[in-house]
């Protein structure tokens, strides 16, 4: 009788990217190498931080603020620089949190493979994306701090609602630096990221009502800013400048959470894809 060889029929299962999330705290040993690297840069990295939105906020502020003097919002009259000064520090949140968790982190993941020395250890991919994406976010919080020490010791707004201010724009640095990590994850070089510079946030600074009210845009135009994250952001932040309280602020609070939920989901399953082939 012939021989037959035995066949296997095993079946390797293929990965699923798109699973939970798989958190634990060994996202802190990341966040903190982030930190100690950083801090030996931490004052050339505030001053390159803080520079540009501070120039916008002079020129502008007080430059095109002489001219335009106030605006209507609400149907009441606020000052330019006032106005300008609670939309660009939403502004200064997004770009700190999209350019660290872009540039840098990239840099870390593909260029120095810092992220394949991390994943030797006892460390999931999973908690390397959640560092990546709060060292971000602190960052943001970072820079936004000392602008707003700026603002205050420039005497644009004496509003005790301020102190209101800073756990927004950490949510709004959380926001967009998990939005960043989807496109570092799809990206092969440096140059990838000014597609979302040049097509997503740019366009978001000049339609969020950021430098002048939206009812100036057409409506269908403002149909289309009202689904942007950073209109969410400015209409949390502009009213605690002006000492008062954000109207439907949990419908805001809850658009931010949902885009930093989804933009976190979608990061995690791209990078898990991107590391597994």
């Amino acid at each position: 009788m012939p021989y037959t060889p035995a066949t296997s029929t095993t079946v390797v299962p293929l990965p699923n990217h798109w699973a939970a999330p798989r958190l634990s705290g060994r996202w802190w040993p990341v966040w903190r190498r982030n930190l100690l690297v950083w801090k030996k840069l931490a004052i050339p990295s505030l001053v390159g931080n803080i520079a540009e939105p501070l120039m916008w906020l002079l020129a502008f502020g007080y430059g095109l603020g002489a001219l335009v003097g106030e605006v209507e919002l609400d149907g009441s009259q606020v000052p330019y620089i006032v106005f300008l000064a609670s939309g660009s520090i939403c502004m200064s949140a997004m770009n700190a949190a999209t350019f660290e968790a872009l540039y840098s982190a990239f840099s870390r993941m593909h260029v120095q493979k810092t992220w394949d020395g991390i994943l030797n250890a006892p460390v999931l991919l999973d908690d390397v994306v959640l560092a990546e994406m709060l060292w971000a976010a602190f960052k943001s919080l970072f820079t936004v701090t000392a602008i707003l020490g700026v603002m205050l010791a420039l005497g644009i707004s004496h509003s005790a609602k301020l102190l209101l201010v800073l756990p927004v724009l950490m949510l709004v640095g959380i926001t967009f630096s998990c939005l960043a990590l989807v496109f570092n994850a799809l990206a092969k070089g440096y140059d990838f990221f000014t597609y979302y510079f040049t097509l997503g946030l740019t366009p978001m600074m000049f339609l969020s009502g950021v430098f002048f009210p939206r009812s100036q845009l057409p409506p269908a135009v403002q149909v289309l800013s009202d689904a942007l994250p950073l209109t969410h952001a400015v209409a949390l932040v502009r009213p605690l400048f002006l000492d008062r309280w954000p109207d439907n602020a949990w419908l805001h609070l809850g658009v931010l959470a949902a885009y930093a939920l989804a933009g976190f989901w979608v990061a995690l399953a791209l990078t898990r894809k991107r590391f597994a082939s």
